[in-house]
């Protein structure tokens, strides 16, 4: 059974506990290690596989994309726990991939355990959570875009962890840098793609 998740560090550590004992790692093996019940974890591992050396898996980018809309969509709707497609739950990644990512992934979210803590609250709550769902919403729109421009998936990634992490630990202050970084990664797509 999944534990509440207040962190990055603590995130890595679940999936890779529930994912020790099998070949092909499933989404739905991911997930069900991360919980069904809050929206805030799944917008922060589409973020990190977005992030991740994961992203050059071909057509990776667009199930999350497809996974991230999804879940905002949801999240917008007010909805209690996250329902998702057999066909998307059943996508999977070999056991080394996957430990390779958390590995890589490990400095980074030590690092950034480190300064994260509950502020601006109004950023992550009630309205706050809706506007969040939005942006999400429009990024995964944008991701397919996004493939045409060099490492703009990745800043799309990036983005998208931070608005995770700032939900999970009730940061105001990271969903304000995230809606800056999605500001500049529209601009840039813009400006590349005019």
């Amino acid at each position: 059974m999944s534990q509440e998740i207040t962190g990055l560090s603590q995130l890595l550590d679940q999936i890779k506990s529930s994912c020790q004992h099998t070949e092909r790692i499933s989404l739905q093996l991911v997930l069900e290690s991360i919980g069904r019940r809050s929206f805030a974890p799944f917008l922060l591992l589409v973020g990190l596989i977005l992030f991740s050396p994961l992203s050059g898996v071909p057509g990776l980018s667009t199930v999350m994309a497809t996974l991230l809309l999804l879940v905002a969509i949801q999240l917008l709707l007010g909805r209690r726990h996250v329902w998702l497609p057999q066909w998307l739950l059943s996508r999977s990644i070999s056991r080394k991939k996957m430990n390779d990512a958390l590995q890589w992934l490990r400095r980074p979210a030590a690092f950034a355990d480190r300064w994260m803590r509950p502020r601006l609250d109004f950023m992550v709550r009630r309205s706050g959570t809706y506007a969040i769902g939005t942006i999400c919403s429009l990024i995964a729109l944008t991701i397919p875009l996004l493939e045409l421009v060099p490492f703009s998936a990745t800043t799309a990634g990036f983005a998208l962890t931070i608005f995770g992490l700032a939900l999970v630990t009730h940061d105001g202050l990271l969903a304000l840098i995230a809606c800056i970084i999605t500001v500049l990664l529209t601009w840039l797509l813009a400006h590349t793609l005019l």
